[in-house]
Formats: C-alpha cells, structure tokens, sequence
C-alpha cells in the first residue's frame, strides 16, 4: 500500500477543496503513507542542502515551504481522525507514529547543513529586496530552528532527539490514559430519580449512553474535560452532585493502569531537561521567549495581579452560597459539587434568572444558523451551504461550503458537535487543509464540540455554556477561513500560541447582540423569542459568578507555571503531585477547596498532551485584546460589513505572516488597555 493506486493518502483528492476520501481510507493505510511521506520530505529536504548555489530566498526558504506536502496532507488527514474518532486501531496508529514523527521533525529541525542556508539568508537579510511576508518568513524559520537546537552540537542533539522522541510517547500516553480513564467513570445511575433537576432531553442522553454500554433500564452521564459539569447545576440530589464531580477529580489519578501521576512527573523532568540544553532556565522560560508574553515572569505577574481580587470575588460568592444553604431545613457546609446548583439559587434570587430554564430556546440547529452562521454573513458577507454529498470522517461530522460575498469559493467547514467514547473531551478547531498561495490550496476548517447526543427524533438543547462553545470555536475557524498568506508556514491559525484564542474569544461577543440574539433564540416548540427581560437579565448578570470563574481558570493556569517553571535539578527530583498543586494554589492564594483547579494536573490535556505546555495562561492573556477589540466594535456600530472587514483584513487575514502585536496596533489603532477586562470580570476595584 505504498503507491497511489492501492493507498489513497498517497494522492491528492479528487474531492472538492481537496477533503480526504474518508469513506475509502482504511486504517491500514496510514502507516505506509506516513512512511512515503516521511521518505519524500527528507529527499525535499536533501534535495535543498545538496545544491552548490549561494543560499538565496528562493533556492532555500521558497523551496523548503514547498516541501512536506505530502506529510502535511497525510498528517492532517490522520490527527483529525485521532483526536475525534481514535478506535482501538487508531489509538495503536497513534502510539507508533508519534515516536516517528517526532524522529522526522528533529531530522528537519535540527538538520546542520539546512540550517546553515537558513542562517546565511537571515544574517543578509537587511540587504535583500524582500516583501514583508518573506522577511518575516526569514525570521522566523531562523529564530524556530535555533529554538529547537539546530545551533547545538551532535552530542547535544543526539540527547535532544532521544528526549523529544520519549515525550512524544508521553504525550500520546497522557491523553490515551485521560480517555479510557473518563469513559471508565462515566457515573451509571440505576434510578431516574437520582437525576431529577434533568431535562427530558438530558435523561434521553442518559438514558441512550447507558444503552450504548450495553446496560438497558439504567443512566450513564458522561465526564466533560474540565472538572466541573454542566449538570451539576441542576441535579437536586447532592449524593449524585458528589458522585460525578468526584469522579471527574479522580480521573487518571487511581493508581490503576490509567494513572498518569508518573507520567506528567516525567513529562515535567524531561521538558525542564530539554530547556536546559537549549539554555534556558526552564521550559516555562524556553516557551514564553518566543510568544508575546516574552517571559514567565510577565505571565506571572499577570495572573497575581489578578488572582487576588479573583479570590475575593469567590469569597463573597461563597458567602451568599452559604447563606441560601444556611436558610435550608437541613444546612450543612457548602462543598465544591454544590457551588454550581446553589449558584442557580442565588442567581434566581438576585435576578430572577434560571439559565437551566433557557435551553428550549438554544436549539442547536438554530443556534448554528440562525447564530453563528447569521452573524458571520453580517460581518464578512460569507455563505454557509451544506454539502450532503461530501462525507468527512464520522457520520456525525457536517460539511459546510462556505462562499463568498459575491459567490466565489472560500474554503470548507466541518462541525462534528456530538460526544461519544472515541473523541477525546473538550472542544477545539483543527485544519485538515491549510490555505497557501505557494501550493494554490484552500482551507478546510473543522470545530468539534462534546454536546450530548440525544435520542433519535429528539432535538438538540444546549446550554448557554454550549451555545458560548460553538460562538468560540467558530472564532477559531473563521481564522483558519480567512488567513489568506503565500506561504504555508504562516497559514490559517499558525500565531503565537498566547495570540491564538484572541480571535475566537471576540466571536463569543455575538451572542448576546440584539440583532443576532432575536434570530437564534427562539423556542424550540412554539418558536417565540426570548423574552426581552430575560435577555435582559441575562446582560445584567454577565459579571456574575466570576469570582469562581477566574479563580479556576487561574488556578489551572498557575498549576501550569508552577509544573513548567522548575529547573532541571528540582525536576530530577521525586515529585509529589498532590503536594506540588497543594503547594502552588496556596502561594497564589487559590487554596479554596470549594473552587477547584478547572483542571487538576492528571486530567491537564491542554498542557500535558496538547499544546499548551506553559501556555495556559494564553486564554487570560488573549482576553485582553478580546476585551479592547469588543470595546471598540461597541464604538464603532457594532456588526456591520464595514467593522468586520477591517477585523478580517487587518488581523484574521493575515495569519501567522507578521507579528500578531504590530496586527492588532495596526487594526486598534494603539496599545490594548487591561481596563475592560478587568470591568468585564468584575475586578476593576
């Protein structure tokens, strides 16, 4: 299966926009076609350094932009299928190649005499008739290289290779162990009542999860990636509260094979290692140096400067939690699992809102058209057409041609919106094409979600949380629709990682606009708008609970500092994880058990086995502009064509091919300003 004829990786498809014929790809297939990758990219490659000509722009940048076609094609198509369909057999696929992968990319990286082309066209640089895309292309390649080692001597990246290889599997390991582990303690319930505060929509999830396990009669809830869950704000029973929020805290930490305590320890040593090699202090250190925070002491100063207020804030919350419970028959001590249930008390008592009650009118179909789609064609004049005839790599993932503004081509979207045991948790958006102007492709976008499915017939309520998701995954696509660059290195949403979330972030802020609102919330019978006082209501009461919501996100982040900021002596260390977070939540002043970590460090997938490492704190980071950038639509008019076109032009459009900082000054018109985020959170006092 090494040639096109018996093996459909190895071709280009035939299929519009180039989306992979998954429907004719077998597992079988990937292997071989990742070899044949890995062999064409190295002849690419040798191919560039074997040339007796001075090294020019275009005989080595040009020519290694236009390598790795395959591999990208292939890999792409494969980790889109991994991460949201990862069978027994695909999980092996997975356990093998990502050794191998991480073999090919040293033998890149780290290649001496392809480095050296790149350095001799970076240190002329200034004498060259470059335009701003390729200049930066320049800087870049060369600053990447020399981060991952390229300047190094052979021992040094004999070591380093051997290092980057066994965190590969590492990685893979982490997030294979979070899987099985969360699907293991999805809570069976034997009894509906044990569930009463659900939606008959809910319980049918349930009721359709338990069968699909084989257990008829009984109610399976499955876990969510962050600790919390929805449900818990509205189950009544507090047994059932405890019985799933600790299951979710226990995730991967049970001492059985699932366990990822040793693991992460290792995953921390060997990063803290790698820094050290490279010459840094630590790998918070060594991934902060090239991202617009520059430093981990930059980040942390941020995150104390917020975690204070943000612990106050959750204090005060607290107290009105306790005092609802202290009104009760029988009070007791407000825990962790009763936060969200008692939460929905004290809103209804303080604004006369129940969110739990608003899902009949967040019918996900509506929600996606009416919503999300509506208010990308006001800002961009793009069109959204679903193409039953193209099929992706579930039955359950949608394909969308999205089109211009006067009816030209833009690229694909794919929404895969459901759960179930062989996608991983979370949400997020990945590219299986990436536009490029050098290769003549066009981009095919993806956005996956973990929304229960309902029984058949049944239709699709979210939560306002999941109505928020799907607003800011779809950020994240209309970056990778939009980006429109030469060279594929800087395609789609190739930013800095603390630069990545802005974009989606902003998206989110359609969802409570008036014009946008009144078309997709309606309800799901008797098709009526949300009433004007809740909506209203809903406006009013933005900023609260954010006291619990910061802490937990700074807690999480802070837990990703403290892991990633240790040097290579303390790493070579025992490591205790349980005392290590104990530790950090309570130098920041985070320690409150009742507001746990959003991700405890056996369950952190974002920085343990995604791609976050140290970088947690993007989210936070980005919120600044995202803030600033909703400020200034709110001066400006709002959704219109004229504010989106600029949005897209001068920032979403142009990808990774300048600095994302000089983008945004350029669309902003100056600096962002912390103050709306800090009004927005409720921290500005």
């Amino acid at each position: 299966m090494t040639d096109a004829a018996s093996n459909p990786l190895l071709a280009p498809s035939s299929l519009p926009f180039g989306l992979p014929d998954y429907p004719g790809i077998r597992a079988e297939h990937y292997l071989p076609a990742f070899e044949a990758a890995f062999a064409q990219h190295r002849a690419e490659i040798d191919a560039i350094t074997a040339q007796s000509e001075a090294p020019t722009f275009a005989n080595t940048l040009e020519r290694l932009e236009a390598a790795g076609d395959l591999l990208g094609r292939v890999a792409r198509t494969f980790y889109t299928v991994s991460s949201a369909h990862a069978t027994p057999e695909i999980q092996e696929i997975d356990a093998a190649l990502a050794p191998l992968m991480s073999a090919h990319d040293d033998a890149v990286q780290l290649d001496a005499a392809l480095y050296a082309r790149v350095r001799a066209v970076y240190e002329q640089l200034d004498s060259l008739d470059l335009g701003a895309e390729e200049r930066y292309l320049v800087e870049r390649r060369y600053r990447e290289m020399t981060s991952a080692g390229a300047a190094l001597d052979d021992g040094a990246k004999s070591v380093l290779t051997e290092i980057n290889q066994r965190l590969s599997v590492l990685s893979n390991t982490f997030e294979k162990n979070l899987l099985a582990d969360t699907n293991d303690l999805a809570v069976v319930f034997d009894d509906a009542n044990e569930l009463d505060g659900l939606t008959d929509g809910e319980l049918s999830a349930a009721a359709q999860n338990a069968a699909d396990r084989g257990l008829p009669g009984k109610y399976v809830v499955t876990l969510t990636l962050f600790t919390g869950h929805p449900y818990l704000s509205t189950l009544t029973s507090r047994e059932s509260r405890r019985r799933l929020l600790d299951a979710s805290r226990s995730r991967a930490s049970r001492g059985n094979a699932h366990d990822n305590r040793e693991v992460l320890t290792e995953i921390v040593r060997l990063r803290a290692e790698r820094a050290e090699l490279l010459g840094f202090d630590s790998h918070a250190a060594y991934i902060t140096a090239d991202q617009t925070a520059g430093s981990p002491e930059a980040v942390h100063a941020l995150l104390r400067r917020l975690a204070a207020p943000a612990a106050a804030n959750a204090r005060r919350e607290q107290e009105a939690l306790q005092a609802i419970v202290d009104a009760e028959d029988a009070p007791f001590t407000i825990e962790a699992h009763d936060w969200a249930f008692y939460t929905e008390k004290v809103r209804a008592a303080r604004y006369d809102l129940d969110r739990t009650a608003l899902r009949p009118w967040f019918e996900a179909e509506r929600v996606l058209v009416d919503g999300v789609f509506r208010a990308a064609s006001a800002l961009y004049g793009i069109t959204f057409a679903e193409r039953t005839d193209l099929q992706a790599y579930h039955p359950d993932a949608r394909v969308f041609e999205v089109s211009e503004e006067d009816g030209s081509a833009l690229g694909l979207f794919i929404l895969d919106l459901y759960t179930r045991d062989t996608k991983r948790g979370g949400a997020w958006m990945n590219s299986i094409v990436s536009q490029s102007e050098l290769r003549g492709t066009a981009p095919i976008v993806v956005n996956n979600l973990n929304v229960p499915k309902p029984a058949p017939g049944a239709p699709t309520l979210l939560t306002l949380d999941e109505v928020t998701t799907l607003f800011h995954e779809f950020g994240h696509a209309l970056h990778g629709l939009f980006a429109h660059v030469t060279y594929p290195h800087f395609a789609g949403t190739a930013v800095f990682r603390d630069f990545v979330e802005f974009p989606s972030q902003v998206n989110e802020m359609w969802i409570f606009w008036p014009e946008v609102l009144a078309e997709y919330a309606r309800h799901v019978e008797t098709g009526e708008p949300l009433p004007a006082e809740v909506v209203e209501k809903l406006r009013e009461s933005e900023a609260f609970n954010q006291g619990f919501a910061t802490s937990e996100y700074l807690a999480a982040a802070w837990l990703d500092q403290t892991w990633h900021s240790v040097d290579a002596d303390t790493a070579s260390t025992t490591l205790d994880v349980a005392h290590i977070e104990a530790t950090a939540l309570t130098d920041i002043g985070l320690d409150n058990p009742v507001v746990p970590p959003r991700y405890s460090s056996t369950y952190f997938a974002h920085v343990f086995s995604g791609g976050y490492s140290a970088g947690y704190y993007s989210y936070i980071w980005s919120e600044v502009l995202d803030a600033d950038t909703v400020e200034w639509f709110a001066e400006n008019g709002g959704l219109t064509r004229a504010n989106g076109e600029r949005f897209r032009r001068r920032l979403l459009g142009v990808g990774g091919s300048m600095d994302p900082l000089e983008a945004y000054r350029d669309f902003r018109g100056r600096e962002a300003r912390i103050e709306p985020l800090l009004e927005r959170r409720g921290l500005a006092s």
